[in-house]
């Protein structure tokens, strides 16, 4: 059984328990919490004044409007509402390499602990070329034994196609929210910013954690090195990696950059994460900003 002391030590927890993972868009939810709703109602914050219409609630009046004006007009209310989190872990072989999913595990686990810390709704799901589990977001506290119980279970192999697998999440959410994705994002990146851009269309906001391993982005081998493929089975190749570094980091950098500048049009955040930099301290640092936001 998952326990959180198995992703987290108690100096991870100490560098994040303050800080909330704060929405910067509009977000729907079942219950008062944190985070702005599209939805008027009666609680918090007013909005606005409007003429009454027929049909209106008569105890929505507002009296002293009427005394000064002789008119009747409505007061409208912005209810807050909990945010609703989907975590999406990439479980494909690429993520095998290095310590990339434990890396990756242990920040869904922070992010779940914070997110249910503060009474928010958090799901996961966990897939290669498919979606493996669907978790549904729950707001209870005891749902964070189900979502460890499924990363402690998790095992990376097979390909992945993120593309597709968005658009086939889109319907699946059925409320506008905050999607959080854990991956290495190899791919096609055209293919992967129209998928991207089909969950913004339906108002969803994307926070995309990039994790990568020193070895992917400074290819510092220096021997002839066997390279395994680790999404398909017998694929190998012997090389000089002498002879191929530049090429490599030439378009690693491309792929990059074509991914940063497509994620800011969007407006989704892209943060790349090395798996040698503590996770814990990463995320404070990107929540501390988004906080400030």
């Amino acid at each position: 059984m998952g326990q959180l002391a198995e992703f987290l030590t108690p100096a991870d927890l100490r560098k994040v328990s303050n800080l909330q993972v704060l929405a910067r868009l509009v977000v729907e939810g079942l219950c008062v919490g944190l985070h702005r709703s599209p939805h008027k109602g009666f609680s918090v914050e007013f909005k606005q004044h409007r003429p009454y219409v027929h049909g209106d609630e008569i105890r929505r009046l507002d009296w002293t409007i009427f005394g000064k004006t002789d008119r009747f007009y409505v007061r409208e209310y912005e209810e807050e509402t909990n945010l609703r989190a989907t975590i999406l872990l990439d479980a494909s072989g690429s993520m095998a390499y290095g310590g990339k999913i434990v890396y990756a595990t242990r920040l869904a686990a922070c992010l779940a602990y914070l997110m249910l810390a503060q009474q928010d709704s958090v799901g996961l799901v966990t897939f290669d070329t498919k979606v493996r589990r669907y978790i549904p977001p729950r707001a209870r506290t005891s749902h964070l034994k189900a979502l460890l119980n499924e990363l402690e279970a998790v095992k990376p192999g097979g390909e992945t196609e993120l593309a597709g697998l968005f658009h086939n999440l889109v319907p699946r959410l059925h409320r506008r929210g905050l999607v959080i994705l854990l991956s290495d994002c190899f791919g096609d990146v055209q293919n992967l910013l129209a998928a991207l851009a089909h969950m913004r269309h339906a108002h969803h906001e994307i926070v995309i954690f990039q994790i990568w391993d020193r070895d992917e982005l400074e290819f510092n081998f220096r021997q002839w090195t066997r390279f395994d493929c680790l999404e398909v089975d017998g694929k190998q190749l012997l090389v000089d990696p002498n002879s191929l570094r530049g090429a490599y980091l030439e378009r690693l950098e491309k792929f990059r950059a074509e991914l940063k500048q497509g994620c800011r049009r969007q407006r989704i955040d892209l943060i790349p994460l090395v798996t040698d930099q503590p996770y814990a301290e990463a995320l404070a640092q990107y929540l501390t900003l988004r906080m400030r936001r």
